[in-house]
């Protein structure tokens, strides 16, 4: 959903009466009490981000986003949930539009030819009330890899400005781009990625 500039103050005055009162907010803040069911990943609030360290001066950050999939949870039975997205690789952002473009090219990720990254899991082991290691494979570049990811459970409820049904998870991990061909500028560019997920999914049906 898409506001206005004209609509930004009623919205700011709105979550400031929800969050002064979160018994009206709705929001659950316990994994087993969100609603189990099938929800779909919801774009605009959905980013995968990453940094690496550049030439060992600072950790470069960039984002990727229009994130689409699905995700079936069960909060009874949570090793029987299940997550498939799909990143498309031209989404990719930096502060620096040459870099943004360099990335989507040939040497690194070639968008052109490998135009997706996916991530579909294969296990879900709970480590805590609102914790979990989701292992999947990722297929990056066109290579597919086992992955792991620390996921934690932010909150569910009725969103207050369009009324759906929303959960909402962070997820952290570590890969090697190497490990998918991805290999320019190793090592002066860290082979190590360090990845940093906001996941929102809207319940269907």
């Amino acid at each position: 959903m898409k506001y206005s500039l004209l609509s930004l103050p009623a919205a700011a005055l709105a979550f400031g009466l929800l969050a002064g009162n979160p018994a009206f907010a709705q929001v659950v803040t316990n994994a087993t009490q969100a609603q189990s069911g099938t929800y779909d990943v919801e774009p605009g609030h959905t980013q995968v981000g990453f940094s690496v360290l550049h030439f060992g001066f600072t950790n470069y950050l960039g984002v990727f986003s229009n994130v689409s999939g699905t995700l079936t949870l069960n909060t009874k039975t949570p090793s029987a949930s299940k997550l498939s997205v799909t990143i498309p690789v031209d989404s990719v952002q930096t502060t620096s539009a040459k870099l943004n473009d360099e990335l989507k090219g040939d040497q690194w990720f070639d968008a052109a030819k490998f135009p997706n990254a996916t991530f579909e899991s294969t296990s879900v082991r709970i480590t805590g009330r609102n914790d979990a290691v989701v292992t999947g494979n990722l297929t990056l570049h066109g290579v597919t890899q086992p992955e792991t990811l620390k996921v934690h459970f932010i909150g569910a409820g009725v969103n207050a400005l369009d009324k759906k049904y929303t959960t909402g998870f962070e997820a952290t991990g570590t890969i090697k781009r190497s490990d998918f061909g991805v290999k320019m500028y190793v090592p002066y560019v860290s082979d190590e990625v360090q990845l940093r997920i906001a996941g929102a999914f809207e319940k269907q049906g």
